[in-house]
C-alpha cells in the first residue's frame, strides 16, 4: 500500500473578529485587558489548530494568530524599530493603474505600521514567544495532533517590510537581524516544532524593493540572504526546517514576477530539507516544469511542499485538479519526498484576507482530498 501524502500549509489562518480586535488594540496602543488578550489566544490556537485537522492538514500551525502579520510583528519582539515607512506598489501593479486605484478604494490593501530601523536591534525579553509556543503546544496536546510547525520572519524579509536607517549598509542590518533571530528561531525547535521561515524577500522583493535592478543583480542580492539565513540556522537539524519563497499573496497581474527557473539555484542552496512555493498560481503555474528538467539538481535530501490550492481566490480547487497537481511532483522525486501544500497563507495579515474564513477551510478540506487521491 503507498504511504499517503501528508498535507500541511504555508502558516497563517484568517482570525476571529475577537482576536483581529485585541491584535488592532495592542498595534494602535489601546488600553485592552492583557489577561482577556491572553484568554482570547490560548482559545483562538485551540480552535484553528481543531478547524486544520477537521479539514484533514496533517502537519498544522497556530494560524500565527496573536501576530499583526508575518514579517512587522518583529517590532513587537525587539529594539530598534519607530516611525512608519512609505509604501511603494509592486511593479506590475504599477503597470496597471485603474486595477491598483481599484484596490485602493477597495480597501484591498491592508494597513498596519511598517517601522524604519531606527536603532540597534535587540530582543526586548517580551513573553511573546514563549506564549505563542505554550499556546500551540496546548492545542497540539488537546487536539491530539501529531505534526506542527510555527513561522518566523526571515532576516531579508524583516528588512523588505522594516527598511534599515541605522546600520551602515544593507549588509550589515541583515547581518544583525541574523544574530537577533536565532534565538527565536532555536526556541522553536526546541518546542518540538518544525521552524517555518518566511522567504518573500526571494521572489517578491524582486518587483517590490529591487525594482530598478536587473534580474541577475536582484539573484546576488537573494544569495546574500540566504548566506544570512544559512547562518543563523547553522546549528538546527535541516529536517526540521522549511523555508517558503513567494512572489505576493495578491490578486494581481504579476507580470513582473521572476521566474522559478532564475530562482531555482537559490532556493535550492538553503539549508533547509522542506522547501515551499506557488505553483497554484496561474502565473506560476507551470513551473513544475523547472524541477523537472532540473530533477538532477534536486538534492536528495530536499522535501518539496508544492502549493495545489491558491490562497486569493474564493474558488475551491477540484481535488482531482489538486491530485493533478500533487502527481507532477510525485512523477519528478518520488512520493516520500513531497507534501500537499498551499500557495501562501490565508491571513497572511490579521483582519485581511482575500477568501473568507468558510472557504478557506473548505478549500484546505480540497486539499486533503485530492492527496488522497495521489
Amino acid at each position: 500500500m503507498h504511504k499517503p501524502i501528508l498535507t500541511t500549509h504555508v502558516g497563517s489562518l484568517p482570525r476571529s473578529q475577537s482576536t483581529v480586535d485585541f491584535i488592532f488594540a495592542r498595534e494602535n496602543e489601546q488600553t485592552y485587558d492583557l489577561e482577556k488578550f491572553e484568554s482570547e489566544m490560548t482559545y483562538a490556537v485551540s480552535t484553528v489548530v481543531q478547524k486544520q485537522l477537521q479539514s484533514g492538514i496533517d502537519i498544522v500551525s497556530d494560524g500565527e494568530t496573536s501576530k499583526i502579520s508575518y514579517a512587522t510583528y518583529v517590532k513587537d519582539r525587539y529594539t530598534g524599530f519607530s516611525g512608519d515607512s512609505p509604501r511603494n506598489a509592486p511593479a506590475d501593479l504599477k503597470l496597471f493603474p485603474d486595477f491598483l486605484e481599484k484596490l485602493s478604494r477597495s480597501g484591498g490593501t491592508p494597513t498596519y505600521a511598517r517601522p524604519f530601523c531606527t536603532g540597534e536591534i535587540k530582543s526586548k525579553e517580551t513573553a511573546d514567544l514563549q506564549h505563542d509556543l505554550d499556546n500551540l503546544r496546548l492545542a497540539v496536546n488537546k487536539q491530539r495532533a501529531k505534526k506542527a510547525f510555527m513561522n518566523a520572519a526571515s532576516p531579508g524579509v524583516i528588512a523588505l517590510f522594516l527598511p534599515n536607517q541605522y546600520y551602515s549598509s544593507r549588509e550589515k542590518y541583515i547581518e544583525a537581524l541574523s544574530e537577533v533571530m536565532k534565538a527565536e528561531y532555536r526556541a522553536i525547535i526546541d518546542a518540538g516544532f518544525d521552524l517555518q521561515l518566511d522567504c518573500p524577500d526571494l521572489a517578491l522583493s524582486r518587483h517590490m524593493l529591487f525594482q530598478d535592478l536587473s534580474d541577475e543583480a536582484f539573484i546576488k542580492i537573494a544569495n546574500t540572504h540566504v548566506e544570512a539565513l544559512n547562518y543563523a540556522i547553522a546549528d538546527l537539524p535541516k529536517e526540521r526546517v522549511r523555508i517558503h519563497i513567494c512572489w505576493g499573496n495578491y490578486e494581481g497581474p504579476h507580470v513582473c514576477d521572476i521566474s522559478m527557473q532564475k530562482m531555482f539555484d537559490t532556493l535550492m542552496s538553503v539549508d533547509a530539507a522542506q522547501l515551499l512555493f506557488e505553483t497554484a498560481n496561474p502565473r506560476h503555474g507551470h513551473e513544475w516544469e523547472v524541477f523537472a528538467q532540473r530533477k538532477q539538481d534536486i538534492p536528495d535530501s530536499k522535501i518539496l511542499i508544492p502549493g495545489v490550492i491558491d490562497s486569493t481566490s474564493n474558488f475551491v480547487e477540484h481535488p482531482r485538479l489538486v491530485a493533478q497537481r500533487i502527481q507532477k511532483f510525485v512523477d519528478i522525486v518520488g512520493r516520500e519526498r513531497v507534501i500537499a501544500g498551499s500557495d501562501c497563507g490565508f491571513g497572511t495579515f490579521a483582519g485581511f484576507g482575500a477568501v473568507t474564513p468558510d472557504i478557506a477551510y473548505a478549500k484546505l478540506s480540497a486539499l486533503a482530498e485530492g492527496a488522497k487521491l495521489v
